[in-house]
């Protein structure tokens, strides 16, 4: 890969997942980058030359590129004011942060059964997982008012917006709008980061 004269964060063409949550913070960084969008035939031809055969990857001028969402976000949330300065107050991020990792780790590779098998799955997820995963979010959820850590928006919250957003729409076959309901500190941070004005204009780009 040749050197970006600029960042250049590269993903999926969808405002999904890992991906979008990248996107969300250069922007919320004020960030000027390259947003490549790859289309799901081009993706087998391009993953053997990323760093580790998926995608969000960033790069960076003068700098190989860095993979996986979780390093991502931290170094633009260092950069740029968005990840706890105090080392203690960002691994409690991070801890969060690979907690959305760890659902995404259950869920996703539900996408890819057949039928019958995605429905048994799902309902499971549905009945046990999904509420103790929520329920361990809930608790961990502490102080922080709107946010996360507290009255400013950080990529923490940007991930667990985009957790929580995956299942509310109702798109998720098998597993309810409602499953996350019954946690109010998660589904406020999830309204916070939604009404959020750099949120908001991300968005409102058409």
């Amino acid at each position: 890969m040749n050197t970006p004269a600029k960042p250049k964060l590269t993903y999926f063409d969808a405002p999904v997942s890992r991906g979008e949550e990248c996107r969300l913070a250069l922007h919320l960084a004020g960030v000027d980058f390259e947003d490549v969008r790859i289309k799901g035939a081009d993706w087998p031809a391009l993953k053997p030359s990323t760093p580790y055969g998926s995608m969000p990857f960033l790069e960076l001028p003068g700098h190989a590129p860095l993979a996986h969402t979780n390093p991502i976000l931290v170094l633009i949330g260092r950069r740029h004011g968005l990840h706890p300065a105090d080392d203690f107050e960002a691994a409690r991020h991070e801890g969060m942060m690979q907690h959305v990792e760890d659902l995404r780790a259950v869920v996703g590779p539900t996408i890819r059964m057949d039928a019958d098998e995605k429905k048994r799955v799902r309902e499971q997820l549905a009945a046990s997982y999904l509420p103790a995963w929520a329920a361990a979010a809930e608790k961990n959820i502490v102080g922080g008012k709107p946010f996360f850590g507290g009255d400013k928006l950080q990529v923490v919250d940007l991930k667990l917006h985009m957790a929580v957003r995956w299942f509310i729409g109702g798109a998720v076959d098998h597993i309810p709008a409602t499953i996350f309901d019954a946690y109010p500190k998660l589904m406020a941070i999830y309204t916070a980061v939604r009404e959020h004005a750099g949120v908001k204009a991300w968005y409102a780009r058409g």
